[in-house]
């Protein structure tokens, strides 16, 4: 079963190559994957039948299984197990699977677009489909769950144009996403309880479980709530009328043989062991039978063939969940009956709709008459399978409902009747929609012509043939499958008393039957009487109205609470953020019994006093500064000042990074304050003592907790083992760097992740306002001028005689210092900058690749390497500005963000193939002639994707915060500049 999981989704990834060769007949070619399934199938049932579904994997005549270990740190494993339950599901998905597929190969035309995207979803489809019924860990059922909810959302949505295709995929997706949250949070309750994450131990605890009562019977609940909404129960039914809206294969598969039995599956998987909790009976057999009576009326009301199958649809499926509802062994095998019959039947009708529509233009049935005549083969397999749903004999519809009422009638307590009553009514309704469905498409109508059209081919008409003979021949030899439902019910302690059979002599259940089918008629000729163009009129407002309500309120929601919080001020913002770190962690301090210190330590070292009185004045100074430039360096005195202090403090490592940081920040900060006013606004007001309140009591809190905490330690501190075990286990010395790529490299991945997904933020919404631009070559660039019009070099402040010398400096015939100096208007020139940027520059280069390569044993690694070099790089721009950068990096910062996040992954998946964990490190030692003992750590493969990444951000910021900023400024006067970055100021903002 494995190998047809991987094959159908491998046949999903091929599709475009295979409809591009082969266009549409490429269905025929994709429709032999799931029928090979299909067959291979059948061969497995002798082992299947012979198996004991009670069974754990592993056991001696246990269902086949596969176990493939994924993830066992989380008890999450690729476990799938085909037990009969499955088997009898399988046999539609990938049977209706192919004869759909065959299908769409004279539905589509040639020229359709998007036919080969189509093929793979609907392919990758029963893929999914199959995992989910064969999963046995519930983990990776719920992946197979959701990934049916996407696919079915982009097959819902197949007509872009068309926004009532894209309302009812996203009404389709939300439904199903959010019961499918609701189940995820069910089955982690009751694997969390159990013990295991396995689906079959599950059940086979239940009864413990079901015990427990409490939080269990909530798990149960949720879990339903999933199984609900996935098949379109009350009051989540109606996205699967909308859901018409897709092209109507879609419909056939995913609404009669596929997507909706998911939530079936569920309750008819779980029924054994939890349909006695508190919550079951009413959410499975309650809201089923009030779905069938209401999806059987809603059918009788519609005009358009679709949305009356749609409509039986959610009324079959609130029956057959109904009798899976009741939890015993005959409930189960009728069920299980009635899920077969309605696969066939449902199947069949979509596809007869399809056909209808394809060739008369139309599925409103005002405007359908006389196409028995034109068009007789496909009215009469239209016909059977409308009464196989309508349960009349000889058909497999029929012993499905007889299965089922003999199965009611066996049911004991004061209110069994009340089961009955409602599916006999929703029986009789179901019976009245089948013939508004037949004559309404196919009957001759008083007073209209017959509708134009012509004669389906045999071809196109096959797969409802091969349907509609597995509904007659199941009805008259129902022994073919009856041994196979037998066996799926097996998991109940109760014998099976009823029996598929066309004929049982003149019982109860058949008086049922036939009082079903006298009230039906009488229903659909009530209805008959309405005039066709009548429009229907509700006293109580409909489901998806209800849920419009709620999505527009959340709406409204979301607009009232975004306009109070998202002012556009970054000051209200980071109020709000320090306020909620202040008051959270100091309410708890305060309500929790806190230790005090004994022994106080005001410095380690005389000079921790002096670095912190410099850091408190350049605090005060940030404050007090009257310009932004000025405000940026005393900011980062502090920053500075935690440089030398954890230097003082035996960090080297740390002081090395935070001086590397804090200069490319300080840089970064210099290179956005050109696009802001010089001066900032200075005075004491109400909301600036307000600022100053909030940042002392911030302040204080922190100090206040983090005394506390270092006080309430008991234990020793786990740093305590780290230099053993970087030594040991990371084979490096320098606890800094082996923690970040080694111990606790997870973290380290995840945050160079979210690092290159910010730096594309970033430079996404500069390039918003500035469209990329095609990078210069200095070449073609003309001799001074870039950056013309800048104000740095102005007559009144550095003189004549120094601008008349630098112009003669730039235009000299001199060989230039940088590649791209010469560009530069002569003004921004500096002949001493240009020499000392070309004498340093492949030095701190080359330190970089040093610090790289020797950070697992010495200060330095990845992080600090990539600062040292995207150091280089904002040299490099200063002296010789954009043209010079692109010169001396001519690969694109993507490239280099994406480059270094993909070692980095390879370097935590290769030790996959040796069968090793995730980021796995080894370790080398060799002898070298001159340079002596040497080791290498594989690690240092994630350090240089951790240094790519860093240099692609910093390149990322000289590029967007530079560049781009210098190009907007050039050859303007100091107004119009202004002018330009007060724009491009607000095209950020936007």
């Amino acid at each position: 079963m494995f190998i047809i999981l991987i094959a159908l989704f491998a046949t999903a990834a091929l599709c475009p190559l295979i409809f591009r060769i082969f266009r549409r007949n490429g269905f025929y070619i994709v429709a032999v994957v799931p029928a090979m399934g299909f067959v291979w199938l059948l061969t497995r049932f002798p082992q299947v039948l012979a198996s004991d579904p009670s069974l754990a994997n592993g056991l001696p005549n246990a269902p086949p299984s596969i176990q493939i270990p994924w993830i066992p740190g989380f008890l999450v494993n690729l476990d799938f197990r085909l037990d009969t339950l499955a088997a009898v599901l399988l046999l539609l998905i990938l049977g209706v699977g192919a004869l759909v597929l065959v299908y769409c190969a004279r539905y589509f035309k040639n020229d359709d677009m998007g036919v080969g995207p189509f093929a793979a979803k609907l392919v990758a489809f029963a893929g999914a489909m199959t995992g989910l019924v064969t999963a046995d860990d519930v983990i990776i059922m719920f992946i197979f769950w959701e990934i049916t909810s996407v696919l079915s959302y982009l097959l819902i949505g197949f007509s872009q144009a068309l926004i009532t295709a894209r309302r009812s995929a996203m009404n389709a997706l939300i439904v199903t996403t959010f019961g499918g949250l609701a189940m995820l949070g069910g089955l982690l309750i009751l694997g969390t309880s159990t013990g295991s994450y396995r689906l079959s131990d599950i059940v086979a605890a239940a009864p413990e479980l079901s015990a427990m009562g409490g939080h269990i019977d909530v798990a149960v609940a949720l879990v339903l709530l999933g199984a609900l909404s996935k098949s379109a129960l009350v009051p989540f039914h109606f996205w699967l009328p909308g859901a018409m809206a897709a092209p109507t294969p879609v419909s056939a598969y995913l609404h009669a043989a596929a997507m909706v039995k998911a939530g079936v599956y569920l309750v008819a998987r779980l029924a054994p062991g939890f349909s006695e909790t508190m919550f079951w009976g009413p959410l499975a057999v309650g809201i089923g039978i009030l779905t069938m009576i209401i999806g059987g009326y809603r059918a009788l009301k519609q005009y358009d063939l679709k949305l009356i199958l749609a409509f039986g649809t959610v009324s079959q499926l609130g029956f057959i969940i109904s009798i899976f509802g009741l939890g015993n062994a005959d409930a189960a095998f009728a069920a299980l009956a009635l899920t077969l019959a309605h696969g066939l039947f449902k199947a069949t009708l979509f596809l007869a709709v399809g056909i209808v529509d394809h060739n008369t233009g139309t599925r409103d049935i005002r405007k359908l008459s006389g196409l028995g005549r034109s068009m007789p083969v496909l009215a009469t397999v239209a016909t059977l399978a409308a009464a196989s749903m309508a349960g009349i004999p000889p058909l497999y519809g029929f012993v499905a409902k007889e299965s089922v009422f003999d199965a009611l009638l066996h049911q004991g307590g004061p209110l069994a009747w009340l089961p009955v009553a409602g599916i006999v009514l929703g029986t009789g309704l179901t019976v009245a929609y089948s013939l508004r469905f037949v004559l309404g498409a196919f009957g001759r109508k008083r007073g209209m012509q017959p509708t134009a059209c012509k004669r389906p081919s045999l071809i196109f008409l096959a797969p409802l043939l091969v349907l509609t003979a597995g509904t007659v021949v199941l009805g008259v030899l129902p022994g073919l499958v009856e041994p196979l439902v037998k066996h799926a019910a097996g998991l109940y302690p109760q014998p099976i008393e009823v029996h598929l059979a066309l004929w049982a002599g003149f019982t109860p259940a058949l008086g049922l039957s036939v009082l079903a089918v006298l009230g039906g008629v009488l229903l659909f000729v009530g209805r008959a009487r309405a005039d066709y163009s009548a429009r229907l009129h509700r006293r109580l407002p409909a489901a998806e109205e209800a849920y419009r309500g709620i999505v527009n309120l959340t709406d409204e929601l979301a607009i009232w609470v975004t306009g109070r919080t998202q002012r556009g001020s970054l000051s209200f913002y980071l109020g709000v953020i320090l306020a909620v770190a202040m008051v959270v962690p100091l309410s708890i301090a305060l309500t929790v019994p806190t230790p005090w210190p004994d022994q106080w330590v005001i410095a380690d070292h005389p000079a921790q006093i002096v670095i912190g009185a410099i850091m408190i004045v350049g605090a005060i100074a940030a404050i007090r500064a009257s310009k932004r430039f000025m405000a940026v360096l005393m900011v980062s005195v502090t920053g500075f000042g935690m440089v030398a202090i954890f230097a003082l403090q035996g960090a080297p490592d740390l002081a090395l990074t935070q001086l590397l940081v804090e200069t490319i920040v300080l840089v970064a900060f210099v290179l956005a304050l050109r696009a802001l006013p010089k001066r900032l606004w200075v005075g004491i007001s109400r909301i600036k003592l307000g600022r100053a309140v909030l940042a002392t009591a911030l302040a204080l809190m922190t100090v206040y907790v983090a005394i506390g905490m270092m006080a309430a330690r008991q234990e020793a501190p786990i740093s305590l083992a780290f230099p053993d075990l970087a030594y040991h286990e990371g084979y490096g010395s320098n606890i800094v760097n082996v923690t970040l790529v080694d111990l606790r490299v997870w973290d380290t991945f995840g945050e160079i992740t979210v690092l290159a997904a910010a730096a594309t933020g970033v430079a996404s919404l500069i390039f918003v306002a500035v469209p990329s631009r095609r990078r210069l070559r200095a070449r073609e660039v003309e001799s001074g001028s870039i950056d013309h019009g800048s104000e740095a070099m102005s007559t009144g402040e550095f003189g004549q005689a120094r601008l008349d010398l630098a112009r003669k400096f730039a235009t000299s015939d001199n060989e230039d210092w940088l590649i791209a100096g010469h560009t530069l208007v002569a003004e921004r020139r500096s002949i001493v900058f240009e020499v000392v940027t070309r004498l340093i520059f492949h030095s701190i280069l080359l330190l970089s690749v040093f610090t790289l390569i020797t950070g697992h044993n010495n200060p330095g690694g990845g992080f600090a390497g990539g600062l040292l070099a995207g150091l280089a790089l904002t040299i490099r721009y200063l002296a010789g500005g954009r043209v010079e950068l692109a010169e001396s990096m001519r690969v694109s910062p993507n490239i280099l963000i994406g480059g270094g996040l993909a070692v980095a992954a390879c370097s935590g998946i290769i030790p996959l193939l040796a069968g090793d964990p995730v980021f796995s490190t080894y370790v080398w030692q060799f002898s070298l002639p001159l340079f002596g003992e040497h080791k290498f750590v594989t690690s240092t493969f994630f350090d240089i994707g951790v240094y790519l990444v860093v240099l692609g951000l910093v390149q990322d910021v000289l590029r967007s915060l530079g560049s781009e900023i210098d190009q907007l400024s050039e050859g303007r006067s100091p107004v119009a500049r202004h002018d330009v970055v007060a724009s491009y100021q607000t095209g950020v903002g936007r």
